[in-house]
Parts: structure tokens; sequence; C-alpha cells
């Protein structure tokens, strides 16, 4: 049975009110000389933010079915948003209040059980609260400022991530093959940005590639989130061709139909509109990349992910047409097949895969690269290796959930094979 949304909107509502009431009672310990007035208008401010979280949650339940899924992933997508800008650092503001209101109980326990007074230990207090509210405000300003970078600018850094990878069975002519990964692009929400569509397409053929393999989750729920971008789509170029698997979010599981019939009319608009702009889909089969008398053994299955994904994926048919001596290149959405079918199971050589996004959220210095994502997918963004078999992990292009990307660019993946002599 699902839950009423009335309860649902009761528990958030009463989080909310519990993060701000702790959140305004640190505030109130901060010293500092205001106004009546100034300080009244903040406080409006600061009680308005909760009001505008709270009705916007209301309207997003109440009105949902009035909206059609493409705006109300857009309108989701800004509400998510707006909530990670202020509660997150109200968040981190609060530990430190929390540490504050540890120490003061703990100061004032001791002197109370020792019978103890100290005429000054009032104005301790006063500074010591003010140093930790004050520090906590600072520190929570950090993810303040981050998450507005990602929203404004980050989300739209676009880079090209590139790799080299030597194989010592990879076919002489295909010594410097360049391969543009591209993955989990969730065309959806980018509706009011279509320009940027247009600035990636134009980055992947500027790397001149020989072959563009689109990973899955081209949109978020429905195909018609192609249709605004066919245009821009259509210029992809490459040497030797496109082609292009399906993600979990590629089958509308995630929106109510009709009937089965009606989402099975969606899927099968989605693979015709990849195809009207070039792309070859690969539904659990294979297909020769031939350069003169050589060729290697390109593999696309259906999306395969562990609970609660999807397993349409079908390895073992997609390896039908394909010999045991050839150099293979799988497609398959979710890095956690590589782990639980191919490593180790099979002699494919590389596997392309996207799904995790990184998170849209990490840190990465030279040599070191985190994310938060790395507690769920062992393999998360970039090139993992278990002897001669390689996964790259491309963390995508789009954004969904929330509207930004925070030290997790949206990148092109470009990989050049080389003969490792």
């Amino acid at each position: 049975m699902r839950q009423s949304p009335y309860i649902a909107i009761l528990i958030f509502t009463v989080i909310i009110l519990i993060i701000d009431l702790y959140t305004f009672h640190g505030f109130k310990k901060v010293n500092i000389s205001l106004t009546k007035d100034v300080k009244r208008l903040l406080k409006v401010v600061f009680w308005i933010i909760p009001v505008i979280i709270v009705t916007g949650l209301i309207s997003l339940v109440f009105f949902r079915s009035s909206v059609s899924p493409e705006k109300g992933m857009i309108v989701f997508n800004y509400f998510s948003g707006t909530f990670l800008l202020f509660y997150i650092p109200k968040l981190i503001f609060i530990l430190f209040n929390i540490l504050d209101d540890i120490f003061h109980l703990g100061k004032f326990t001791f002197f109370k059980l020792k019978s103890i007074k100290s005429n000054n230990s009032d104005s301790k207090k006063i500074t010591r609260s003010t140093f930790l509210t004050r520090s906590g405000i600072i520190i929570a300003g950090i993810p303040f400022l981050s998450i507005i970078y990602g929203i404004g600018w980050g989300r739209f850094n676009f880079i090209v991530r590139k790799s080299n990878i030597s194989y010592p069975n990879l076919p002489k002519e295909f010594d410097g093959f360049k391969i543009v990964q591209i993955s989990d692009f969730h065309l959806g929400s980018f509706l009011s940005n279509k320009d940027k569509v247009e600035e990636v397409v134009e980055l992947v053929n500027a790397q001149n590639p020989d072959l563009i393999l689109f990973t899955g989750d081209l949109v978020n729920n429905l195909a018609s989130e192609v249709e605004p971008f066919i245009k821009s789509l259509s210029k992809l170029k490459a040497k030797y061709g496109m082609y292009s698997i399906l993600g979990n979010h590629d089958y509308g599981e995630y929106v109510q139909w009709d009937s089965p019939e009606k989402k099975r009319e969606n899927i099968d608009k989605l693979i015709n509109l990849q195809e009207s702009v070039g792309f070859k889909m690969m539904m659990n089969e294979s297909e020769k990349i031939t350069i003169g008398n050589s060729s290697i053994s390109l593999i696309g299955i259906e999306n395969w992910g562990l609970p609660p994904f999807p397993q349409y994926g079908d390895l073992n048919k997609a390896l039908e047409n394909v010999e045991q001596s050839d150099f293979k290149i799988l497609m398959s959405h979710d890095p956690t097949h590589w782990d639980a079918q191919v490593v180790e199971k099979t002699n494919i050589d590389l596997t392309l895969s996207g799904h995790t996004h990184g998170a849209q959220f990490g840190i990465e210095i030279p040599g070191w690269r985190w994310s938060p994502v790395n507690l769920r997918y062992k393999q998360w963004g970039g090139i993992y290796k278990n002897n001669r078999q390689v996964i790259n992990v491309n963390t995508g292009i789009g954004f969904i959930g929330f509207p930004g990307r925070i030290g997790m660019p949206p990148e092109v993946g470009f990989i050049q094979l080389k003969i490792d002599n």
C-alpha cells in the first residue's frame, strides 16, 4: 500500500520545522549590533524560506497530475536544488550549534555538581558561543556557495576526459582508433537550455571520432524529450558510425502508464528517434567494426542493473555471433554488470558504462578522485582494470534530481586504443 501524500508532507514539514527552529536558536546567539528593523527583516527572510519549500512540496504533490512529466521533472529539479541550497548549510551550522550546546551543558553540570561559581563564566560563554556560531556560519557558507556554483555554472562546464588504453591483441589497423563515449544526457533537463546540447555536439565532433558510443539514459522518462534536440543531435558525426544502448531511465520505468502498450510505444518511439539522428541501437546484439582486413566486435546490451534497476540485458544473446578471438568492446549502461557477468567470466576487453553521474558531486585533484557514490558503486568514474580487462565509467553529461554539478563536471569521454607492444 502506498503511503498517503498527506503523511509524507506532514513528516517533511515537521523535519523542516525542527531544523529551522534549531538553526534560528543558533543564530540568536550571535551578538551583532543591528537595528530592530533589520533584525525583523532578517527574521522574516529566514522564515519565508521554509514556507516556500513546504508550499513547493505541496504544489508538487497535488498538482503533479496537471503537469506534463517533462515539465514536472524540471520543477522537481529546481525544488530539490532550492532545498539543498538552504538545508545542507543549515545542517552543517546545526552541528556547530550542537557542539556549543553540549559544551555548555557539560560546563553547567560540572559547576553545578562542584558547587563552583565563576563571576566571569557568562562572559566566557558568550565568547565561545559567538566563536562557534560564527565559525558554523562561515563553514556552512562553503556548501552554500558551492551549490550556487554547481547550479549556475558547474552543470554546463563540459570537459573532455581523455584516456589511452593499450592492448596486445588489438588489430594493428585499430592502433590509434578514437572512441568518443557520451552517456546520461538526460535531455529533459536541458529543455530550458537547448543551446547547451549544441555545445556538447560541437565538443564531440571536435574530437574527430572514429566511433561515437552512447551508453544510455538519453532521456529522463519520455521519448518526446528528444524531439526539440533532433536538429542538434543530427550533427553528430563519426567515421565508422554511432551506436547507442538504453539506460534505466529510457524505459519509462518512473512514469505511471495507462497501459503496457503505451509504455512499449514510448520505448519504440525513443529507439526510432535515436535511429533518425544516426545511431544504431544495440539491443542485446553485436556488430563488426571493420578497417581494411581487420575487425573488432562491438557488443551492446539493454540495461542490466542491480535491483531496483531493470535487468533486460542478455549478454549471452549479445555474444552469440562474436568469435572468441575477436577484440571486444561492450556497451553496458550500469557498471555493476562488469563485476557480475563480465570480468573474469568473459574475455571482453573493454567495457563502457555510465549511470552513476559521479553523484554529480565530488572532489578531484591530480592523482585522486572521490565521490560519495563510491559507497554504492565499486566502479563509478574513470578507468578501472582487472588484468587485461578494462572498464571506463563515464560520469555523464546531464543531471537529474539535483540541477547542478559540484566538482564532477559533465564529461565527454575520449578513448584512444593503442597496441601494447
